[in-house]
């Protein structure tokens, strides 16, 4: 089956034909209405009733009208044709290999060969894309491209036009990114409520970050150049590297024990992904928020967003960043408390005229402090003189009466005082008497306890004897009344023993 198509459908006709797969068998050129056509015979049956889709194409003056005989194209045309055809049928794409024959040229322009095992295609990046890349490659590197598919018209070779590269296995460590992040996120270790403020002079700042990084240089210089009295001190990690996130989080955690520091910088310089992606460890990122100081992230580039800028409690773009950010330089805070004093003068001035203004008002209401005096003392002595008026009758009225007692009693001390002169003598009588009595009493006592303690048995215990009793508490009087291994209580001057027989030998006196 033959089919005439008009000359500016013939590229939308072969872009058709190369994606389902026709095969183009025999073109003719014929006139149809005084217009250039092609004709195609297909090999194809099934898609012999398709309709091709529009599309232009522009032919010279010069080309040849013949009525029979093959199109002839410019190989410029033909390339451009194709080249067209290259970049609808395939959008932009990730491609992986492993790069070859790698260069970079002044320009800044990359030049390399993506390949695989069984096939090679070039590649081109230009510098304003390779500025971005974040790494340099190298021969044998397996990356990840994303790349429209072009073709280099001049020579007819198609390449990749690379926008974008990575290294390979970067799309995982990025998933595992968006992973840890929303999982920390879920349990509200990004919250904004929960970040700290900075302190607004921070007199002691600690850094964790490398001896070797080229970004503690540029943090030392920020505030030296910022802050020359803020106090430093370093917690040393590496900050890449097998086992790089566990040294980090052990720095922060040592730092937060030793709690010597208001602030702490969390920093690095920039580098490829994998540089960074000790930053990107949960210890990390539990380390920052468990700090009891606040924390400031200063990891990579402005474009680099690691798990710990999301933990930390404010992020910088780079140290030297997060160094300005930490301080403010030493001219403009002594010119705030500059402006401060000249505030706290005018307001002292302001409340010491509304002071003085208040002390004139409340003086012109008060009276002179001798005028007060006077009419005290005229009110004292007003006070006196009934003071004395009320005191002096009841007195005077106390000594009359005190003087007709004094004069009752002494006519009554005749008739009283001899009974009670003879009653004292009586009394005094009586008590000497009892008292030889108790005195002849105490004497008899004393000589029957004399006696007493003759016979007390602890005396004679004293005296070295002792007093032996069987397992019934009976005194032991004779020997026969001793018996082997039975339990004898020998009863001393200073306590008592339990004494075993094992034999026994009567001597009787």
């Amino acid at each position: 089956m033959t089919r005439s198509y008009p000359q500016n459908l013939w590229i939308s006709l072969c872009a058709s034909a190369l994606q389902s797969g026709q095969a183009f068998d025999l073109f003719r050129f014929s006139i149809d209405d005084q217009r250039p056509c092609f004709t195609m015979a297909s090999s194809s049956k099934s898609r012999a009733n398709k309709e091709p889709r529009k599309a232009r194409m522009n032919f010279s003056s010069d080309t040849d009208l013949r009525s029979s005989g093959p199109p002839v194209l410019t190989v410029s045309a033909l390339n451009q044709a194709v080249a067209r055809l290259l970049e609808r049928s395939f959008p932009l794409a990730w491609v992986a290999g492993e790069i070859s024959n790698f260069k970079s040229y002044a320009s800044g322009h990359w030049y390399f060969t993506l390949k695989d095992d069984a096939a090679q295609v070039r590649g081109v990046m230009f510098k304003g894309r390779a500025q971005h890349a974040g790494f340099t490659p190298r021969d044998g590197d397996k990356v990840e491209v994303r790349a429209l598919v072009t073709l280099y018209a001049a020579r007819g070779d198609y390449q990749l036009n690379v926008e974008a590269i990575r290294r390979a296995g970067v799309g995982n460590l990025y998933e595992a990114f968006l992973r840890l992040k929303e999982k920390l996120n879920a349990e509200g270790l990004f919250d904004p409520a929960r970040k700290r403020p900075l302190p607004p002079f921070a007199r002691t700042i600690g850094i964790v970050t490398s001896l070797q990084a080229a970004a503690l240089r540029d943090i030392l210089s920020a505030l030296a150049r910022r802050a020359p009295h803020v106090r430093v001190i370093l917690y040393p990690t590496p900050v890449q590297g097998d086992g790089a996130a566990e040294k980090i989080a052990r720095a922060i955690n040592t730092a937060a024990a030793r709690a010597e520091c208001e602030l702490l910088l969390v920093c690095r310089g920039g580098g490829s992904i994998e540089d960074l992606w000790s930053f990107n460890d949960e210890a990390v990122a539990r380390a920052i928020v468990a700090a009891p100081m606040p924390v400031i992230s200063g990891v990579g580039h402005e474009t680099d967003f690691t798990i710990a800028d999301f933990a930390a409690d404010l992020r910088a773009a780079t140290p030297t960043a997060a160094a300005e950010l930490a301080t403010v330089p030493r001219a403009e805070w002594l010119a705030t408390l500059e402006t401060h004093a000249d505030d706290l003068t005018r307001a002292l001035r302001r409340r010491l005229a509304e002071t003085g203004q208040t002390l004139d008002w409340l003086s012109r209401r008060l009276s002179s402090p001798a005028t007060t005096i006077a009419h005290e003392r005229v009110k004292l002595q007003s006070l006196q003189a009934r003071l004395l008026h009320a005191t002096r009758i009841p007195l005077t009225q106390s000594r009359h009466a005190l003087l007709n007692l004094r004069t009752r009693w002494a006519a009554q001390i005749p008739s009283t005082i001899a009974p009670r002169i003879a009653l004292l003598e009586q009394s005094r009588r009586l008590n000497a008497a009892l008292a030889a009595q108790n005195r002849d009493r105490r004497q008899a006592l004393a000589a029957l306890n004399a006696q007493l303690e003759l016979l007390n048995p602890q005396r004679t215990l004293e005296r070295g004897y002792a007093i032996v009793s069987d397992a019934k508490g009976h005194v032991i009087r004779t020997p026969q009344a001793l018996q082997p291994r039975h339990v004898i209580t020998v009863q001393l001057a200073e306590g008592s023993a339990q004494v075993g027989i094992d034999s026994v030998q009567a001597t009787l006196d």
